[in-house]
């Protein structure tokens, strides 16, 4: 989802989104992951800047969340924090609210700047961090249809192994 309605989210709401990524999984429970809850607007605006496209909306969500996680602490911190930042989206989907996950490891700004970089300008992020993603929360200011089951590539599921053969 990357359009958002105007409505602001509750308390409740937030701190569900918080304890949806607080109980991801992590290996070995390293719990490596961090993250910085955003709402203000001003902050919002800077962060739809973080990559060249595919970023803008984020200024119009109401709250964004970067999840960001130490290599230092896990191997496997990629990974730990994707998981969270899919809990993250299937928690505001199961509350009725839209996300849409910007991918920030790995790319960069207009400017050429490595997106990871600037965001942790923006929010002061310490180095030991590494930013993987921004999740843009909010109220959903479209409907998007589900993907048709018809469309479904079953060819791309194997039995066993390899070609299902």
């Amino acid at each position: 989802m990357r359009k958002f309605t105007d409505e602001e989210l509750t308390q409740e709401q937030v701190v569900a989104l918080m304890k949806a990524a607080l109980m991801s999984p992590t290996s070995k429970r390293t719990n490596a992951w961090q993250f910085i809850m955003v709402d203000n607007k001003e902050l919002l605006e800077k962060l739809s800047h973080c990559k060249a496209q595919a970023s803008q909306f984020i200024a119009d969500a109401p709250l964004a969340i970067v999840v960001t996680a130490d290599p230092l602490a896990s191997d496997v911190w990629i990974e730990d924090a994707s998981i969270a930042s899919i809990i993250i989206q299937l928690q505001a989907e199961d509350m009725g609210l839209g996300s849409c996950w910007v991918q920030v490891r790995e790319r960069s700004t207009a400017t050429g700047m490595p997106s990871d970089e600037y965001v942790r300008e923006v929010l002061d992020i310490p180095l030991q961090l590494q930013v993987l993603s921004v999740i843009a929360i909010g109220h959903k200011g479209m409907e998007r249809k589900p993907f048709s089951e018809e469309h479904l590539q079953w060819e791309k599921v194997h039995i066993n192994k390899f070609g299902g053969k």
